[in-house]
């Protein structure tokens, strides 16, 4: 009899289509929810990469051109007042606010450092919110997805045990592909949520590293421009 049971069992498909294509409808949405947001997940992940790889060039190599010695007035000139990179972003909010903050005969309007400073602020909160886009995502997919393969292996199951009473059958060859299928729903669930939370952290914090640079930068160039204000 187990010989007949185990023979059974080994006749049935276990490839991931074949568990998909025998499962029922409500879990057949958790598996394609689950994989789609996989895919959301991983796309946003490989895009902040690129992302957060090219505001530390553009970093490095606009901080070589700021202590390389040039005149602040013909850097901003060579910039221009919207540039492409986050630092020169900064660096030319800074620089507008400096030149609207000159009176015609060449006085400063009273109150241009606070100017300056907050000019710096919005741009830095603006280059922040467009490097933390996408991470709530992230930070959803992680959250949810593990439950939402729960609630797929719940209901699998439950079908499971739906066809045992049916049948009148507890042997292998009918409990093992219900038990398969519902599984499959809690790994995809783990697959979308494992990389989300693991990439949110450290994403988080490579974005948190790069505005601490920004705010650094905006200091030391607000430093600058009192130094300047003052003699």
């Amino acid at each position: 009899m187990e010989a007949e049971t185990l023979a059974l069992a080994q006749e049935f498909d276990y490839s991931l289509w074949a568990l998909f294509q025998r499962a029922t409808l409500i879990v057949k949405l958790v598996m394609i929810m689950l994989t789609v947001a996989s895919f959301w997940g991983w796309s946003i992940i490989i895009q902040k990469l690129i992302v957060y790889r090219a505001a530390r060039r553009e970093a490095e190599v606009f901080d070589r051109k700021f202590w390389s010695g040039e005149p602040l007035d013909e850097l901003f000139d060579v910039i221009g007042p919207d540039p492409d990179g986050q630092s020169e972003k900064v660096f030319a909010a800074g620089m507008m606010e400096w030149r609207r903050s000159h009176r015609q005969d060449g006085g400063l309007i009273a109150g241009a450092t606070a100017r300056i400073d907050r000019s710096m602020d919005v741009a830095i909160a603006k280059e922040s919110e467009s490097l933390q886009s996408g991470l709530t995502v992230l930070a959803t997919i992680g959250s949810t997805a593990p439950f939402v393969g729960l609630f797929g292996t719940v209901w699998g199951i439950m079908n499971a045990f739906i066809e045992i009473a049916e049948q009148q059958s507890t042997n292998l060859a009918v409990v093992a592909p219900g038990i398969a299928e519902a599984l499959l729903a809690t790994g995809l669930g783990l697959l979308a949520a494992i990389p989300a939370v693991v990439f949110y952290n450290k994403l988080s914090s490579d974005a948190d590293r790069i505005v601490a640079g920004y705010e650094a930068f905006a200091d030391e160039f607000a430093t600058i421009l009192s130094r300047q204000l003052d003699s």
